[in-house]
């Protein structure tokens, strides 16, 4: 026997099923960037100190690594809830004006993000515009900046997002294991 789902349900879930997908493909980005971080810096430091051998452009594709790293976990942060927060407002204002006053705060900080995300993408115009590249591997910059204006943008309609839902709760990164321990 199936329950009747409401459609606001079905699209809760679906909703919810979206936000994983995101967090799984920026999670997987995020990990393989700092792996990728780790044997690039491991190499160079090798290649440096043994061999007198540094590695040419080690320190732009750090840069741009890291980049890429933190602008892909900002949109993971925003949806799980995990940026850090004061809580010293919410006591006073008992569980019914704690929510309103997190609506508000969420709202507020959307609406900064949503202005940052154009301030950025009109600055990436510019810079693709002028051809900006890093100095030894000539790499463009421009396609950097606008993928920080996307994660940015995303981020805003997280925040948005969560400015209307009753009470967000951050999902799991990974299942519930039942482990006990030896007694």
């Amino acid at each position: 026997m199936s329950l009747p789902v409401s459609d606001e349900t079905a699209a809760s879930a679906k909703d919810e099923q979206w936000g994983l997908w995101l967090d799984r493909i920026l999670g997987l980005v995020a990990a393989f960037l700092l792996l990728g971080l780790m044997l690039l810096t491991a190499v160079d430091v090798v290649s440096r100190y043994m061999f007198n051998w540094p590695l040419r452009g080690a320190f732009e594709l750090t840069e741009l690594g890291l980049l890429v790293l933190i602008f892909a976990g900002l949109p993971l942060a925003s949806r799980r809830g995990e940026h850090v927060t004061l809580d010293f407002i919410d006591k006073p204002l008992g569980p019914r004006g704690a929510d309103i006053w997190r609506r508000v705060v969420e709202f507020l900080v959307g609406l900064v993000m949503a202005g940052l995300a154009w301030q950025i993408w009109l600055k990436a115009g510019k810079i693709y515009g002028y051809g900006d590249s890093t100095d030894v591997l000539r790499v463009p910059v421009g396609p950097f900046v606008y993928l920080m204006a996307a994660m940015v943008a995303i981020t805003a309609i997280i925040h948005l997002i969560r400015a209307t839902l009753a009470t967000p709760t951050a999902p799991p990164l990974l299942p519930d294991l039942d482990i006990k321990s030896p007694s």
